[in-house]
């Protein structure tokens, strides 16, 4: 039988992480690239593209000024400079990973010092990523909230746990998880209860007690408003729950 000495067992698992849903998508201007991959001006008729193949071509006098020979801004995301520009390497792998996918600054960070960038190198290129709102640890927890908490119906301390491991700031993560209050979190708890608890029926009471608390509890919900959950759920089928109070639950 489930006693509150449980709990802790019940809540040491936590629901594995997801990506964001939201947030910046990696895209960036060439007008802010520092000039690198950018076509110098000349006459119409020499800018044309012959058969589709642009100006790369053997023989041709006009080159193009940026050093990768006029890529597409994907294209140069994939590739990384020569080791040499550590700043354009940093810059390259930033922009890779946030293709497609949000990140945070800590995320990035940690990936460029595994690649050995130079801290003075991935510093410059952070920041400036802060700067045009390529990196926003604020935008990417309140996106992470937001997500998990109606995806996979997390509660409040299972969503600030993840964003912790994320790197993001405390007073970010306070107010991030601040969107959901207790009416909301409730509200959620007892939608998952409800959708679990037609799988539970056919187990003795203690059983299902046991297997829906411990769900509640994994998903961050505290102890108290689950069992209440708990409780009610079962109280709307016919079981009896008076035994609850008298065993500590």
């Amino acid at each position: 039988m489930t006693r509150r000495t449980d709990w802790a067992e019940y809540a040491s698992s936590a629901a594995p992480p997801e990506r964001g849903s939201s947030g910046p998508d990696g895209r960036h201007d060439d007008s802010d690239d520092g000039g690198h991959g950018t076509w110098e001006a000349v006459p119409d008729h020499d800018t044309r593209d012959r058969g589709g193949r642009g100006r790369r071509r053997r023989g041709s006098k006009r080159q193009p000024s940026g050093e990768d020979g006029g890529a597409s801004p994907s294209s140069r995301a994939e590739e990384e400079p020569p080791p040499g520009d550590p700043v354009e390497r940093a810059r390259a792998i930033c922009l890779r990973l946030l293709t497609g996918t949000p990140r945070t600054r800590k995320q990035l960070a940690d990936a460029l010092r595994k690649r050995e960038i130079p801290d003075e190198a991935a510093e410059e290129v952070l920041s400036r990523f802060e700067e045009v709102g390529l990196i926003d640890d604020g935008a990417f927890a309140d996106a992470w909230v937001e997500s998990r908490h109606h995806g996979r119906g997390l509660a409040r301390r299972a969503l600030a746990r993840e964003l912790r491991t994320k790197g993001v700031d405390s007073a970010l993560i306070d107010e991030a998880v601040s969107q959901l209050d207790a009416e909301q979190e409730e509200a959620t708890a007892r939608d998952l209860v409800a959708r679990k608890l037609r799988a539970t029926r056919g187990l003795d009471r203690d059983k299902r007690l046991r297997r829906l608390a411990g769900m509640l509890a994994r998903k961050g919900y505290p102890e108290g408003m689950a069992l209440r959950v708990v409780r009610q759920a079962l109280e709307e089928e016919g079981e009896d729950t008076e035994f609850l109070e008298d065993e500590g639950f």
